[in-house]
């Protein structure tokens, strides 16, 4: 006796288990994606694009966006972020390479990503973490201040001391100098002084009278 039955029964809960599942393929999605540094520039100056790509991308290849750059040869380092898109992707998942991560920070990215999350969780509202954004922004900008007046200080005593250093090199050579000259004129005075010498007593010689 065959036996038949149908499976549609089953099928919502198919569906529903495909939908349940979307969310953790979204997620599944965001956690392969990679927020890190590509490089450019030539040997000894690299400066970098900072790029958003699929983890299974080579290094310098493909991306899926460019949300800003890193140059890490001023002091500070020079950073210019799409500070909307950068935050954008953190909040979808996307994972960021250490060195990013610490440019993000610095940034503010995941300061106000943590604001955010104060918000939706009702702790505060939005002006209150725009506020708290800002003060960390301005206490920031003093401390970038606080070092480009260091680095600034450090180049113009630098600047002194190699003056210093070159002036005092330029009265080593210019002493140098006006010792050898005055050797040079101390002996050509001697010389002098002695061919006068020996002209007197060739002189003297020659006056003096025959003996009888």
């Amino acid at each position: 006796m065959a036996i038949s039955w149908k499976c549609s029964t089953f099928a919502p809960a198919v569906t529903s288990w495909q939908h349940n599942f979307k969310p953790i393929n979204s997620l599944l999605t965001f956690m392969a994606t990679k927020i890190r540094l590509q490089r450019h520039g030539r040997k000894g100056y690299a400066f970098y694009s900072i790029v958003v790509a699929d983890v299974r991308a080579p290094r310098d290849g493909k991306f899926t966006e460019k949300i800003g750059t890193y140059n890490p040869n001023t002091n500070p380092a020079t950073v210019d972020l799409k500070f909307d898109r950068a935050l954008y992707w953190v909040e979808t998942g996307a994972q960021p390479t250490d060195t990013v991560r610490n440019i993000l920070s610095d940034e503010g990215v995941f300061l106000m990503k943590h604001l955010r999350g104060g918000v939706k969780k009702g702790a505060f509202d939005e002006a209150t973490a725009q506020i708290k954004f800002n003060a960390w922004k301005a206490d920031k900008q003093k401390g970038l201040m606080a070092i480009e007046e260091q680095v600034a200080a450090e180049k113009k005593a630098a600047a002194a001391a190699a003056l210093e250093a070159e002036k005092k090199t330029n009265e080593e050579i210019a002493k140098k100098v006006a010792d050898k000259r005055a050797a040079e004129a101390a002996a050509k005075a001697e010389a002098e002084a002695a061919a006068k010498a020996e002209a007197a007593a060739e002189t003297q010689t020659e006056e003096a009278p025959a003996e009888a």
